[in-house]
């Protein structure tokens, strides 16, 4: 049965109250949700986004939509048609050519993380709204029936990047809205009733790349587009006039007939004189230059137009020669201050690097966005800049189109979430890991696609990323505890994980926090983990050797080892278990959610507890009974993963009989004994083994699950058991093809 938020039986009850009102009221109770930290609705999406959904269903007089409902629902979890979110938020709507009718409130203004709207080839009358989401990209209500003019509020919708409201009844004036879009690409107002000349703040649309205004009754000239980044330009059927500017001349589609343009403008040329007939005489009272005769007098009016021209170039001449000294000057004059200040940077940065004693001295640059805490060569990016200034200690500054995977540059980017806090507040950490938008990883992951999750992971989903420019990404998106983590902090653990460098640790690539979001973006080493090779895919378990099983072991070993003893900090990994732990094909191992330590806590509720979850799950005993988690905790998890690749068991298997349902417990006092222990290995390697390798590989186990932290060996010991342990495989396995080779 669909949940149904305990708000939304008041909307029920309110439906006839006053919707400003209302509203206000429903962001108050979000706030104080917030701050009591106590749920007010039974469903999954976001509040104030179901009554923003259930608003705009109600305007377009319930449709018959999939999965909508007039009052709550949960778009999110229920499949709402053309609907499709991004964690509890719903991020976009897509439902062109769905017979909607009705009309559209300003309560669009409601969603709190909507990117894109479209509602084209449709019947949708009324006016627009003059309220829309601040967080709105690409906004469609083309092919409606839309009247009345284009909204002011236009300005307030600074991330936008697509419109197109052409094939309506639009009229009135453009409004002079454009100067804050600067991220507007494509804009069709096209087939209106829109009149008037093109505003001047159009001439702040640096991204527009496609404008389509045919067929409407604009007028005036079109020099407000002359320096904009047009591709596409479609001005037919107006009423432009003037001359049209060079430069648009140039753009690759243009199309402008049906205009008053003037195509080629000239002087007038100066009438022709008269030819006098031969052998006749000018009358007395004219002069002879008036039928063409071979003297013109001085005080002509054509020769005074002569002279006037040779003056008229004389002074022109004079003028550009003196603009032309003017300018040379001009930059001279700079060169001579760049060669200076040059100078006076170098003087700077040389004190800086060296310091006033000569002692080397950490480098200080403040850039206004962050400081970086990297000795010697780092780099500082300017918010959406394409270059990088690389600045060593040498003083020597070089310029370089940047890497947008380069894992060693050190990026000080400020996301989107702090843009407009004063940058003295709050240093943002430098972060190696690459920034993405939401838009380009919904675009990557075909907007969160069923089809594109790979697996549930102890703190969120993950999927499948194709990014067009590298090899496959995953995207771990945050559940929606973990997407409640303050920005500082979410920064700050970004910097942590991004330090994380080892061959067997999946690495981090980026991130993504834009519109409250938190998402983490990962190399893609495999889809396959362990579990599935154990449990579920026996093609490949076939390939599961006891040499190959070690060598699993052993790598997972040398990655805790790296987290708890080699990475400059002790990191607890606390969730080791064969969900971890990814195997591609040639049997190679990452282990993947290191570093998450801090957001693994908040998420191990589970239905058992105490002595009962111990033995279900990979938990050291002290972490169910004091929720303590240290090193030798995930010693503990190991030594149960080692079980499972020994035995092919899992930590608690139902199906077994009493004394075996529980792995730890079973196994632990058959471990020392060599015939009982040959009775516990994975049936399917067939007695292929070494019973030496064996005896060793059980004995470390012995001293990983042990109850007690204080008697677990460390990891460090723990990889150099293993290798002993490979190495006796080996041994016998190099005896075993000696004796063949005898044979």
């Amino acid at each position: 049965m669909r949940s149904i938020g305990i708000g939304y039986y008041f909307a029920k009850g309110m439906s006839t109250a006053n919707n400003t009102n209302f509203r206000i009221s429903i962001w108050l109770a979000v706030i104080l949700m917030e701050l009591l930290a106590v749920p007010f609705t039974l469903g999954y999406t976001n509040l104030l986004d179901v009554y923003a959904i259930n608003n705009l269903y109600a305007a377009m007089g319930y449709p018959p939509l999939t999965g909508w409902t007039a009052y709550g629902g949960d778009p999110c979890i229920d499949v709402w048609q053309g609907v499709q979110c991004v964690d509890s938020t719903i991020s976009t709507i897509v439902l062109n050519g769905a017979n909607l009718g009705g009309q559209l409130s300003d309560t669009l203004v409601d969603f709190t993380s909507i990117v894109t709207i479209d509602l084209s080839n449709n019947h949708i009358s009324g006016t627009l709204p003059e309220k829309l989401p601040l967080t709105i990209q690409n906004f469609y209500l083309s092919d409606n029936q839309f009247t009345g003019i284009i909204p002011n509020n236009l300005s307030e919708l600074k991330l936008l990047s697509d419109i197109s409201l052409s094939h309506n009844r639009l009229t009135g004036e453009l409004p002079d809205v454009f100067h804050t879009l600067t991220g507007l690409v494509n804009m069709d107002l096209s087939f209106n009733n829109l009149s008037g000349p093109l505003p001047f703040s159009m001439e702040s649309l640096s991204s527009l790349t496609t404008l389509h205004v045919q067929n409407n009754q604009l007028s005036g000239t079109l020099d407000v587009l002359e320096n904009l980044p047009l591709k596409d330009l479609n001005v037919a059927n107006n009423l432009f006039s003037g001359s049209i500017p060079e430069k648009l001349l140039t753009v690759a589609n243009f199309t402008n007939n049906g205009n008053s343009f003037n195509t080629s403008i000239s002087p007038s040329p100066v009438p022709p004189l008269p030819s006098s007939p031969s052998n006749s005489q000018a009358p007395e009272n004219l002069p002879a230059s008036t039928f063409g005769g071979p003297s013109i007098q001085d005080d002509s009016p054509l020769v005074k137009t002569k002279k006037f021209s040779v003056i008229k170039v004389i002074a022109y001449a004079i003028v550009a020669i003196s603009l032309l000294i003017v300018a040379m000057l001009t930059v001279m004059f700079c060169i001579s201050k760049w060669k200076e200040r040059k100078s006076s940077d170098g003087e700077i940065l040389r004190k800086q690097v060296v310091g006033t004693h000569g002692s080397p001295k950490k480098p200080q640059i403040n850039t206004g966005l962050a400081k970086s805490n990297k000795v010697g060569k780092f780099s500082l990016e300017a918010i959406g800049g394409q270059r990088k200034h690389n600045i060593d200690i040498t003083g020597s500054i070089t310029l370089e189109r940047p890497s947008l995977f380069d894992k060693n540059i050190v990026n000080c980017m400020i996301p989107t979430e702090i843009i407009g806090r004063n940058p003295m507040e709050k240093q943002v950490p430098s972060i190696s890991a690459i920034p993405f938008s939401v838009a380009s990883l919904q675009q990557y992951t075909s907007s969160f696609s069923e089809k594109n999750l790979i697996r549930e992971g102890s703190i969120g989903q993950v999927y499948l990323a194709a990014h067009p420019e590298r090899e496959l990404l995953t995207v771990l998106k945050l559940n929606n505890v973990n997407s409640k983590i303050p920005v500082d902090d979410f920064l700050e653990l970004i910097r942590s994980i991004s330090e994380l460098r080892h061959p067997n640790i999946v690495g981090l690539v980026g991130y993504c926090m834009d519109f409250g979001q938190r998402l983490l973006v990962y190399n893609l080493f495999s889809k396959r983990t362990l579990n599935d090779v154990l449990h579920f895919e026996d093609d490949l378990k076939k390939k599961l050797s006891w040499n190959a099983r070690i060598r699993i072991a052993l790598e997972s070993a040398k990655a805790l080892e790296y987290l708890h003893e080699c990475c400059g900090k002790h990191v607890v990994h606390q969730k080791f278990e064969p969900n971890n732990i990814l195997i591609n094909d040639e049997l190679a191992v990452c282990v993947s959610e290191c570093g998450l330590a801090s957001m693994l806590s908040s998420c191990f509720g589970t239905q058992l507890s105490g002595c009962s979850h111990v033995l279900c799950s990979y938990e050291a005993p002290e972490v169910s009974e004091s929720a303590v988690w240290s090193e030798l905790s995930d010693v503990y998890s190991f030594g149960i993963v080692l079980l499972e690749l020994l035995t092919g068991r899992i930590p608690y298997d139902s199906s077994r009989p009493q004394a075996e349902k529980h792995l730890v417990r079973w196994a632990s006092s058959q471990l020392h004994d060599i015939s009982t222990l040959k009775r516990m290995v994975d049936p399917s390697m067939n007695g292929r083994y070494s019973i030496r390798s064996l005896s060793r590989f059980a004995d470390i186990i012995s001293r990983c699950i042990q109850r007690g932290p204080e008697f677990r060996p460390p990891m460090s010991e723990v990889v150099q058991d293993l290798s002993r342990a490979l190495d006796d495989a080996l041994e016998n396995v190099d005896i075993q093809l000696g004796k063949k080779a005898n044979n």
